[in-house]
């Protein structure tokens, strides 16, 4: 690979040399989490990608505005334009207003993405603060002939369109296997087509989300949020505009032939997807019974988890997979995650321990460019973590005695571990909480000074006695030339 970055297209199916329609400014724009549950899994994977992108176009150069948004209104149960809204229905069935469910649930996330040490997005707009602007977009697509009005909703008309442009060219759909394929909906009949999807949706008396319009009282279709906010903040056209799979049809390529219709042009120049998260093979749901929320996971409380598992284990049990690969959850996945993260901290901490050498048996300069390829191909973090974990075996032998590098290597080895590690991956020492097992890093290394100083006082009783208390908390210590090492025991 070259030093220039490489995203793969979904729009092209290919991966294509990224360069910002308007440098240094770099538009990037997330579909962000319906806030009428806790923030589960997959929208962890989202924020994740996301968060690692906005930090290697940081690291460029780039100056990066990233939005994501936030849907609190009009994102039905089973169909995008039929059924009842997911906020509107929690709020009746817990007997709240409906902007209660949303902030409670938007604080949950939040401190949820917190905990993942995510950086927060520079803007984070919500659909129901841009109703005005939905209505003006619904306005333009009429205006060009690409909607019509029926009984107070609104609906965009695919057939038209698709007559000058390519509707399901994103998802590589074709417009007359859609409409072979699609069954009839209650409350279809008064739609031209059943392709066709709705901008504005008119609201029976009993609705509690809902807006004046000069259709009457209503509210917008799930589809036209993120293409009011997209362009809103970042422009046409904007660089980079993604979530997951899930997304690409329909609200995507609806998203699409609305900004054609709207705008007069495509919006967005490079779409990007991650792929999907599986249960130990299963698809994800609350019917099967596997649904996992982030909360759950943090504190081990779900049936299927064996153990509390730390926000900094889930964020790299992420970015072990390429973000285009499906990922799958399971017990056993998390355990070797949680390990190889505290063999890469332990490593990564061990750096300002190390005595320099009189050579350098490994040349760190090639790993880093090593880094910067994998993270140039598409972001594979997989990769880039594969080399990290090269550097600590390079760190074991210099600790063993087996090897060594110069004072300037060693400097730049620690700055290798700075800005892949931490910075750009977004990963962070163990905190309380994080081993998942009721110990953590900063504990087991207060109590090993502890047992150096009872060593150095002489006092090897008591030194033992804080061995036997950590192996019987599952921690293994082993004592080297350079110092003393230790990890969580495999049966811990």
């Amino acid at each position: 690979m070259t030093n220039k970055l490489f995203i793969y297209n979904t729009l092209s199916r290919n991966k294509e040399q990224f360069e910002p329609a308007n440098p240094p400014f770099v538009g990037l724009y997330a579909c962000g989490p319906t806030v009428y549950g806790d923030a589960h899994l997959g929208h962890a994977r989202q924020a994740v990608v996301f968060d690692v992108l906005y930090r290697y176009l940081s690291h460029l150069g780039y100056r990066v505005r990233y939005v994501r948004n936030i849907t609190d209104v009009g994102h039905l149960e089973h169909d995008a334009d039929e059924g009842e809204d997911k906020i509107i229905k929690k709020a009746r069935l817990e007997s709240v207003e409906p902007m209660e469910v949303v902030q409670r649930y938007l604080n949950r996330y939040h401190d949820n993405m917190r905990l993942l040490n995510l950086i927060p997005p520079s803007i984070e707009p919500m659909a129901s603060g841009h109703i005005i602007e939905q209505q003006q977009l619904v306005e333009k697509i009429l205006d060009a002939g690409y909607a019509y009005e029926k009984n107070g909703s609104v609906y965009f008309d695919v057939a038209r369109y698709s007559e000058s442009h390519p509707y399901g060219r994103l998802s590589g759909r074709k417009t007359e296997d859609l409409l072979a394929n699609t069954r009839p909906l209650d409350g279809q009949s008064e739609k031209n087509n059943p392709l066709d999807f709705a901008l504005w949706k008119k609201a029976d008396p009993s609705h509690l989300m809902k807006w004046p319009s000069r259709w009457g009282e209503g509210y917008p279709g799930w589809h036209l949020e993120c293409s009011v906010m997209s362009t809103k903040y970042l422009g046409i056209p904007l660089d980079i505009h993604g979530g997951g799979m899930d997304l690409l049809f329909p609200h995507h390529e609806c998203e699409i032939a609305q900004n054609v219709a709207g705008f007069g042009e495509p919006a967005v120049r490079f779409w990007m997807h991650h792929n999907m998260i599986t249960i130990n093979s299963q698809k994800m749901g609350r019917s099967l019974g596997n649904f996992i929320t982030l909360d759950e996971i943090f504190t081990g409380s779900h049936r299927l988890l064996e153990q509390a598992y730390a926000p900094m284990t889930i964020k790299f049990y992420i970015l072990q997979a390429h973000y285009r690969s499906p990922l799958d959850f399971s017990n056993q996945a998390l355990q070797a995650s949680e390990k190889g993260l505290l063999r890469l901290l332990k490593a990564a901490a061990a750096i300002d321990s190390l005595p320099a050498g009189p050579e350098s048996a490994f040349d760190v300069d090639e790993l880093s460019h090593r880094c910067g390829e994998a993270m140039n191909d598409d972001l594979n973090t997989p990769i880039l973590i594969s080399h990290l974990f090269e550097g600590v075996k390079w760190i074991n032998e210099i600790q063993e005695s087996r090897a060594s590098l110069v004072k300037e290597d060693l400097k730049k080895l620690k700055e290798l571990y700075d800005t892949w590690l931490f910075s750009i991956l977004g990963l962070q020492m163990i905190s309380p909480g994080d081993s998942g097992k009721g110990i953590t890093g900063e504990l087991i290394e207060l109590i090993l000074q502890l047992r150096t100083e009872a060593k150095n006082r002489k006092d090897f009783e008591a030194a033992d006695r804080i061995r036997a208390v950590l192996t019987d908390l599952g921690v293994v210590i082993m004592d080297r030339k350079q110092g003393t090492d230790w990890e969580f025991s495999k049966d811990a």
